[in-house]
């Protein structure tokens, strides 16, 4: 059984060319690859790149508890945010218990982002009771409109999205601001507090109700909030409806072609959590322009047409619900009709970015929690060339340093171990570049950490590889053989080092988030790299030298010269001659 085996082992060792082929055919299209997707270079991180780091804390005010599922549905919702204004570059993931950090990359609108992931509240649908311009301007224009899926919207209107909309005044239609105004909010709320809160009769709203009823304690508290309430003074819309729970009647801000309304809101009528999907769509039929589609799930959809086969028949503003996110009116359309069905469509002159806004607003306004801004970092592309710099220059005095070891020590031997470094560099490089755009990998300094550190790691391969070699030298074999009964050994001791590497950056890269988490897939992608390389290029290569006279000779200069390794003359010969006689043997 033993010829044979010999012989399968010299036909493997005869052929090292081959191994040496197969990875630099598979360099070669790597290459190729990363050529062909047009992604040449590494993506970089926002300490490389420049960006906007957020940090936000969660905070126990909205009597959801602080645990790790409403934790990650909040970044499955942020996350959908920032994306939904095409950044899909950043990064959003939790940072310990009550944590997130929202990583937004140069070449964004970092303020836009800012909002959108800020913008922490719950969002409402609200009836509106009452609402009048502020800051002494007039309003003349008409709401927008909602409308279901199936009709177009009755006319035409002016509202932004992220704004109120202008608001009509007109004889046909009598609002809180054409009328007395304390008289108009008193009739609101009395029939805000009918059982049906949400439910409106139109005669509720005229300037000719009964308003004999004294208004209770509460009541008179918000009529006078409501009439104080100055929108266009930034720090009473910074405390406008401030703590006000979803079923109570509270006050409101909202903004529309830089005119500032204030608004009294009925309650809840419809949480933002049954908004199913909205989107902006372009209407090409109607010339109707940009709308915003909603679709609720079916508990939101019977609330809706409720709410608006109640608005339906008020008189505006009384026919209008307001779209309310972090305590401000985003949009306020009216309804002439209860919308059924499950969708719903928002028209109105919306550019396609206020159209985008109010559509991802709706989609992903209602977060689990609340959250409060801790910290904004931003990083300058130049602050982040300079680190690139420095990271990449401790690298190559790093790999200088190793480099000068190895040629002072192993000499001829050095050759091998650059060519194998060399190989290595490229195929970091090149997955690197690949990994980018296919699964998000960011280069930051923490990777290019990971990477320094693997030059050591991979020249520790090499050098256990090299001294095998030389004590199969110095018990006297000589460098074909000793190459061949090294490797064996040396293959042993490579695998579990690495394998012990490779454990400690996957436990590092589970158990940490952040910028560490870099450090941890670069140290395990570069580990895997270190066995391919010296499977089937090391070692097929130090096969091939082995029959080059200069080091098979054992040259002075080739690092493999017996007499300085201290091996006995004459040296013995790893096959030893045949017994003469077969039957003595």
């Amino acid at each position: 059984m033993a010829a044979p085996k010999r012989g399968r082992s010299a036909s493997a060792q005869s052929k090292p060319g081959r191994t040496l082929a197969l990875i630099l055919i598979a360099i070669v299209a790597l290459t190729g690859g990363m050529f062909l997707s047009g992604h040449t270079t590494p993506r970089l991180g926002i300490d490389l790149a420049g960006g906007t780091s957020i940090t936000l804390e969660a905070k126990a005010d909205q009597g959801a508890a602080i645990n790790k599922a409403n934790m990650d549905t909040a970044v499955d919702i942020m996350n959908r945010r920032v994306n939904g204004l095409g950044v899909s570059e950043a990064e959003v993931q939790t940072q310990g218990d009550r944590n997130i950090i929202v990583n937004i990359p140069k070449g964004t609108n970092s303020k836009e982002a800012r909002d959108q992931v800020g913008t922490t509240a719950k969002l409402y649908f609200r009836p509106v009771l009452a609402q009048e311009a502020t800051g002494g301007a007039a309003a003349t224009s008409p709401s927008p409109s909602a409308s279901g899926s199936s009709t177009a919207s009755p006319s035409p209107s002016a509202s932004k999205s992220g704004s109120t909309g202008e608001k009509a005044t007109s004889s046909s239609s009598p609002s809180a601001s054409a009328t007395s105004q304390g008289r108009a909010v008193t009739d609101a709320l009395k029939a805000d507090s009918t059982p049906s809160a949400s439910a409106k009769a139109s005669s509720s709203a005229s300037p000719s109700a009964s308003a004999s009823t004294a208004p209770s304690a509460a009541d008179a508290k918000l009529q006078a909030q409501y009439t104080a309430l100055d929108c266009s003074k930034k720090a009473q819309r910074n405390k406008a409806g401030d703590g006000a729970k979803p079923g109570e009647t509270t006050v409101g801000c909202g903004e529309s072609s830089g005119v500032w309304y204030k608004y009294l809101l009925g309650p809840a009528a419809v949480d933002g959590t049954e908004v199913k999907k909205a989107q902006a769509v372009f209407d090409t039929q109607t010339a109707a322009g940009w709308q915003v589609t909603m679709a609720f799930n079916g508990k939101g959809a019977k609330k809706f047409a409720d709410i608006t086969g109640q608005l339906a028949k008020n008189t505006q503003p009384q026919n209008e619900f307001g779209i309310v996110l972090d305590g401000e009116v985003v949009s306020s359309p009216y309804v002439s009709s209860s919308i059924t069905g499950g969708s719903a469509q928002i028209s109105g002159s919306f550019t396609q970015d206020e159209a985008q806004n109010l559509a991802n607003m709706l989609s992903y306004g209602a977060l689990p929690l609340s959250f409060q801004e801790q910290s904004v970092t931003t990083v300058t592309a130049a602050l982040g060339g300079d680190q690139l710099h420095a990271g990449l220059l401790a690298g190559a005095i790093g790999l200088l340093l190793v480099v000068i070891y190895l040629v002072a020590y192993y000499r001829g031997l050095s050759l091998v171990a650059m060519a194998s470094l060399l190989v290595s560099g490229m195929l970091t490089y090149v997955l690197m570049a690949l990994l980018g755009p296919a699964i998000g990998f960011a280069l930051n300094l923490p990777a290019v950490c990971g990477a320094i550190v693997a030059i050591g790691i991979t020249a520790d391969s090499f050098i256990v590889y090299f001294e095998r070699i030389r004590d199969e030298i110095r018990e006297g074999r000589s460098l074909r053989p000793a190459v061949e009964r090294a490797w064996p050994r040396a293959r042993r001791t490579i695998l579990v080092s690495d394998f012990v590497s490779f454990l400690a950056a996957a436990v590092l890269f589970i158990v940490t988030v952040g910028k560490v988490q870099g450090f941890a897939f670069t140290l395990g992608l570069t580990t895997v790299l270190d066995v391919v390389v010296v499977f089937f290029f090391t070692k097929p290569l130090m096969t091939l030298l082995a029959r080059r006279k200069f080091f098979a000779s054992g040259s002075k200069w080739s690092g493999l010269d017996p007499k300085s390794l201290g091996a006995k003359p004459p040296l013995r010969r790893t096959r030893r001659p045949a017994p003469a006689h077969t039957k003595e043997a």
